[in-house]
């Protein structure tokens, strides 16, 4: 199996639930608050609440926040889903838009308060410059850094439980005192455990990219195009779209030789639309529908990257028969 596609949909594995893992107000909970503590160290924050990572989690985020708020557009599709929401309420929101290179467009950034901007563009990987989204906006940065484990330059950081896990636990917040103090009984120490777990256990390889890129090249020629330029995407992953057919016709079909890809967050979702990000750079919605998101965390060889490339064609070029 051939699982090029850890991002978005992680390897579920078992797990289990003690009751050393309940927090209760008429006992010690010294066990739990130390490893709570620990993981809150290993990102240098303060606080941690778990929450639902969902529009109606962030809607509830984001009207407690209150204040200037901007929004990334290459943010999850629930996050952008509950800054629109609050804008239909009359809240003060803006987004920020992306570029036709897939590039975060810098120059939509504007003093605010809070800003929802990742290190990195959901779907493609795009890497963002969070420095310089600090720079510009003087804001207090919250970030999804689910796909990198990096928290250096934000100043609240995002666990998604489901990309993490393969389970709809409730998600993190990393904070330093931003949000209230959650009640004993609302904080989900089963999804701390769980997320901590595959926290400990993340892992990429980076020296693949190259090598399976040019071994598209060779076999695809002409019909192959790329978004986003590979260079400005995060090393363990690569982007592209197979011209002329729909991205999940490949995706079913390479799953039937245990080749694992996937087009987006969408996917993952169980959503059968196209790329929104890739829409959200100017694209057709029939150029989305060709976008393929590949992400790198198994060990592979060269004999096996080269096999890899030759089936992806062959199946590419069954189903245009197929089509016609």
């Amino acid at each position: 199996m051939y699982k090029l596609n850890f991002i978005q949909y992680p390897s579920a594995k078992d797990f289990s639930i003690s009751v050393e893992q309940a927090l209760e107000p008429l006992k010690s909970n010294e066990k739990i608050e130390k490893f709570i503590s620990s993981f809150k160290k290993r990102f240098n924050f303060k606080s941690l609440n778990t929450f639902s990572f969902s529009e109606d989690g962030f809607l509830s985020m984001m009207l407690n926040l209150g204040g200037k708020i901007q929004v990334s557009k290459g943010e999850s599709q629930a996050i952008v889903d509950a800054a629109l929401k609050c804008q239909e309420l009359g809240f003060d929101i803006e987004f920020i838009s992306l570029n036709k290179d897939g590039l975060l467009n810098y120059e939509d950034i504007k003093s605010c308060d809070y800003i929802f901007c990742s290190s990195y563009i959901m779907d493609t990987y795009v890497k963002v410059d969070l420095q310089k989204v600090k720079k510009l906006s003087s804001a207090t940065v919250i970030s999804n850094i689910s796909a990198t484990m990096n928290s250096k330059n934000c100043d609240v950081a995002l666990l998604d439980a489901y990309k993490l896990t393969g389970f709809s636990f409730s998600s993190i917040i990393l904070h330093n005192e931003l949000l209230k103090e959650q009640y004993l009984a609302n904080i989900d120490t089963v999804a701390i455990y769980n997320i901590a777990n595959a926290v400990e256990n993340f892992k990429t390889i980076e020296t693949y990219k190259n090598e399976l890129k040019n071994a598209l090249d060779s076999e695809f020629g002409e019909n192959i195009y790329y978004f986003v330029k590979p260079e400005d995407t995060l090393a363990y992953t690569l982007h592209f779209g197979l011209k002329d057919i729909k991205a999940r016709e490949i995706i079913r079909t390479l799953s039937l030789n245990s080749i694992f890809v996937t087009n987006g967050e969408g996917c993952s979702l169980g959503l059968s639309k196209p790329s929104r990000i890739i829409q959200e750079m100017g694209y057709e919605e029939l150029e989305a529908r060709w976008a393929l998101s590949l992400s790198f965390s198994q060990e592979l060889t060269s004999e096996e990257i080269l096999n890899i490339s030759k089936i992806i064609a062959k199946k590419y070029r069954q189903i245009k028969a197929l089509n016609g």
